[in-house]
């Protein structure tokens, strides 16, 4: 009878454990990049496409602006931002966009410091898409001398981000159809921004459409096309980059 009770337990916790382990599963499966962004991932054009294990770059072969490093949103693939990336490559930026541990940013919020360092001669950037922003904002907060400006898509700072009393250049996008960004924090969020932060307000975008993974659950509707949004994104950030001291 003893025995059977001890294979009994040790059926009960592996099933425990089996359904733990589902539930991670599913819950940390991420957004994977769809057709627009594999595209956006080859050479060519001008733009060379390198993938190493800490990071995407896509540099022109004639750079002639502020570098961009960007963090990707929670649970999406660094490889989702490739258009939006190879958009502001187009225009002479070279980017970096982070790979990032479970693809959550909060696991390397200091993702940055490596590539700036690898990259001594140029000046950065640096910015994410919704949690990407937060830890983006993050190390900002602790690294201002480093950077030269801050961007937003879909997101905010927190208190521990918090870049209201540094001179960092600061750029919010945010798209008006976006139902999964937590509006009630965002609004929250602008008291640790600088007076100076330039706020840009895409009619018709979503939070998904900033990146090339398709849709995400609790999302609006977009009324503007995935590439439209993404162009529009890109304009507003080489807009701000120009007017960077």
């Amino acid at each position: 009878m003893e025995t059977r009770t001890k294979r009994g337990f040790a059926l009960l916790v592996l099933a425990f454990i089996a359904a733990v382990a589902l539930a991670l599963w599913v819950y940390l499966k991420p957004y994977a990049p769809i057709g627009q962004a594999e595209t956006a991932l080859v050479s060519g054009k001008g733009i060379t496409v390198e993938l190493n294990d800490n990071w995407i770059s896509l540099e022109p072969s004639a750079a002639s602006g502020t570098g961009v490093i960007f963090y990707p949103g929670g649970l999406v693939k660094a490889e989702s931002y490739a258009p939006l990336a190879r958009g502001l490559a187009a225009a002479g930026h070279p980017v970096y966009i982070a790979r990032m541990p479970l693809n959550l940013a909060l696991t390397r919020s200091d993702a940055a410091e490596e590539i700036i360092r690898v990259h001594p001669n140029l000046s950065f950037v640096l910015g994410g898409h919704s949690l990407g922003g937060v830890m983006a904002a993050r190390f900002a907060a602790k690294h201002p001398d480093e950077l030269a400006g801050v961007f937003l898509l879909a997101s905010y700072p927190d208190e521990k981000g918090s870049l209201k009393s540094t001179t960092l250049a600061v750029l919010s996008v945010l798209g008006t159809e976006d139902k999964v960004l937590d509006r009630k924090k965002y609004r929250e969020g602008r008291a640790y921004l600088p007076d100076s932060t330039v706020y840009y307000s895409l009619e018709g975008g979503n939070h998904a459409q900033f990146g090339s993974y398709g849709p995400q659950k609790g999302d609006g509707e977009a009324t503007i096309s995935e590439s439209e949004q993404q162009g529009q994104t890109v304009q507003a950030l080489l807009d701000w980059m120009s007017n960077l001291r």
